[in-house]
């Protein structure tokens, strides 16, 4: 075919576009837009940290801070000991977990029954929701723990570690009750009154209509509930818990060294980073599902 021909090779790129249309021109464009502005970021942020690093070298007092935080044989003395306490504070994390939606659960029906028989119950709810988020976590964890085991009480535990756990639930719980109600709230009132039409009781209609719809629509929410929960089970320490703070703590007061705050911090970030980043996703897509759900 010669290159006189008009339905020859050069006329390729011509037709392939007809038959494609402008969206894969608009894709393309996209895809190199994409590519240009990664590469920007990626330059701009390769300059950010040099710049941010000849600067800090700079200081006359690098030296010494570079020693007493970023030493890397306490680095490594320290490790063991504070990964060990990191393990304590997974496992609080992950008992935490398993309780604060259940309270929580628990004290945003109470507060979404209505009519005066059930006045007493949301009371209740009420004024436990609103002591506990009037209560600095702190503070609640020091006279849960150093407070209920100095009553002695017959049969009452005396673990610190538990007395924490029950503080980080009971302060969380309120937060995450509102959260819930929240949920509830965003429930349309035409779904509990065509639910109490066909008969079914307050318990029924919140439980097969309301509370599904309720929770679907808060779960972005209580995902970033879970990454705070993460971090604030490192406050248990001021009860003595040998987590991974206490760990530290414990080395620095030994070595006059501050590296091993350094490991815990290296620990809780290689944590909670993915756990962010799966938040971020999960939300992501929540966003497209309801964008497809309104197109």
């Amino acid at each position: 075919m010669t290159d006189a021909d008009p339905g020859g090779q050069a006329d390729v790129p011509a037709r392939t576009s007809r038959i494609l249309g402008p969206g894969s021109r608009r894709h393309r464009g996209g895809t190199e837009e994409g590519a240009r502005g990664a590469l920007i970021a990626a330059a701009s942020t390769l300059v950010f940290v040099v710049v941010a690093a000849w600067l800090i070298s700079r200081s006359p007092n690098w030296p010494k801070v570079r020693d007493q935080f970023f030493n890397a044989e306490e680095f490594a003395a320290s490790w063991p000991d504070v990964l060990r306490g990191f393990w304590v504070d997974v496992q609080m994390f992950l008992y935490g977990l398993l309780a604060i939606p259940v309270v929580a659960l628990v004290l945003a029906v109470a507060r979404s029954f209505r009519g005066p028989a059930f006045f007493p119950i949301r009371a209740l709810a009420i004024g436990f929701i609103d002591v506990m988020r009037g209560i600095p976590l702190i503070l609640l964890i020091l006279l849960l723990g150093f407070g209920v085991p100095a009553l002695d009480l017959p049969g009452a535990p005396t673990s610190p570690m538990f007395w924490g756990l029950v503080a980080l639930t009971m302060s969380y719980s309120a937060y995450t009750a509102e959260i819930f109600r929240s949920g509830i709230d965003s429930v349309p009132e035409s779904q509990r009154s065509s639910a109490r039409a066909i008969g079914l009781t307050q318990w029924q209609t919140l439980r097969h209509a309301i509370l599904p719809q309720a929770v679907r629509n808060v779960v972005p929410a209580l995902m970033n509930t879970v990454v705070s929960l993460q971090k604030d089970v490192a406050l248990v320490s001021v009860l003595g818990v040998r987590e991974a703070v206490r760990e530290a703590q414990i080395f620095t007061s030994r070595t006059f060294n501050y590296t091993s705050y350094v490991v815990a911090t290296v620990l809780f970030l290689a944590f909670s980073i993915p756990l962010v980043r799966l938040v971020d996703a999960y939300s992501r897509r929540d966003r497209e599902r309801r964008g497809k759900v309104l197109v």
